[in-house]
């Protein structure tokens, strides 16, 4: 089983995700840390969206790999990768539908208010799930970058309101 995990920025996706790996005893890639441990350290200032999103791609395309050596030892994959957009979330469930894996979606769909407070005091504390501060203008950039699901793409998901 694949576990998508969608919500905007703040939503408590990564502390979501952590909690169900251990329920079900599942596997979790979080992008986050990829990118601050494989790729943060080469940013330059004039490194902007493009050069993250190739590197995320990359980090993708290992990611379905280990996800089918993980379909073959029946263990869940928990995608904590941002899927912000409805193409993203598409990738995935297209991967799904070709290899025959099941797939749920979980929609974190958390007020804006409290996403943001979430995202300052996680910038204030940096604690478990910290990874890099989200200045208030990452977040506003979230806000407009990021396309909830779908009634039909959480048909038959879960969807968290608090």
């Amino acid at each position: 089983m694949i576990h998508l995990i969608v919500g905007n920025t703040g939503s408590g996706k990564t502390t979501y995700a952590s909690k169900l790996k251990e329920e079900k005893n599942a596997i979790l890639f979080s992008i986050d840390k990829w990118n601050k441990t494989l790729f943060l350290p080469d940013k330059t200032n004039n490194d902007g969206l493009e050069w993250f999103l190739e590197r995320i791609n990359r980090s993708e395309n290992l990611i379905t790999e280990l996800i089918n050596q993980l379909e073959t030892i029946n263990t869940d994959s928990i995608l904590d990768l941002g899927l912000s957009k409805y193409e993203h979330r598409e990738k995935f469930r297209q991967f799904a539908k070709e290899k025959r894996y099941e797939i749920l979606i979980h929609f974190l769909d958390i007020p804006k208010e409290i996403r943001y407070q979430r995202v300052q005091q996680r910038n204030l504390e940096k604690g478990a799930t910290f990874e890099f501060e989200v200045t208030k203008e990452d977040f506003d950039f979230m806000e407009s970058w990021f396309e909830k699901p779908t009634n039909e793409e959480i048909k038959n998901g879960i969807v968290i309101t608090k």
